[in-house]
């Protein structure tokens, strides 16, 4: 683990993607520490979020919809099943596949998750007045929809 930077480089705190990697290395940290202290995983909020927006999926869907890969989409459903958030059947369409489910208890525990990131949020983007915060999210979405399509998105 690096350690912290006291002064860098005018250079480096110059580019965009350097001041980038350090917000998310702060946002990550703040994001596992947050959710460890409720028991809860990143990539448990994101299956839960996928199952509240979408619907009923298969693993392989949630995996598309997440970003996760496919072992990893399986090791937290299995928690999540053990913890009763979601539940797993059998695709009648397809016996060879899963459908996944969100539950009550999982419907109550993404509240509970939103609630906490919320706070999270607020804690990372503290030295930002509100309007600076919508105009950050709205930017940085910008380039992360850019770089999605393969950097071929037209400009605004």
């Amino acid at each position: 683990m690096h350690s912290a930077i006291e002064a860098p480089p005018a250079r480096l705190k110059g580019t965009p993607s350097w001041l980038v990697n350090q917000t998310a290395t702060h946002a990550s940290r703040l994001v596992t520490e947050g959710f460890a202290a409720v028991g809860a995983r990143r990539y448990h909020y994101s299956l839960l979020a996928a199952l509240s927006e979408f619907g009923p999926s298969s693993q392989a869907a949630l995996g598309r919809h997440t970003g996760i890969d496919r072992s990893d989409v399986v090791a937290m459903l299995n928690e999540l099943s053990e913890q009763q958030l979601v539940e797993r059947s059998v695709d009648p369409g397809n016996r060879r596949r899963n459908i996944v489910t969100l539950t009550d208890a999982g419907t109550a525990r993404l509240a509970e998750l939103d609630h906490l990131l919320a706070g999270i949020q607020d804690e990372l983007l503290a030295p930002l007045a509100p309007a600076e915060r919508e105009q950050l999210v709205t930017l940085l979405g910008r380039v992360v929809e850019h770089h999605r399509a393969g950097g071929l998105g037209s400009k605004p």
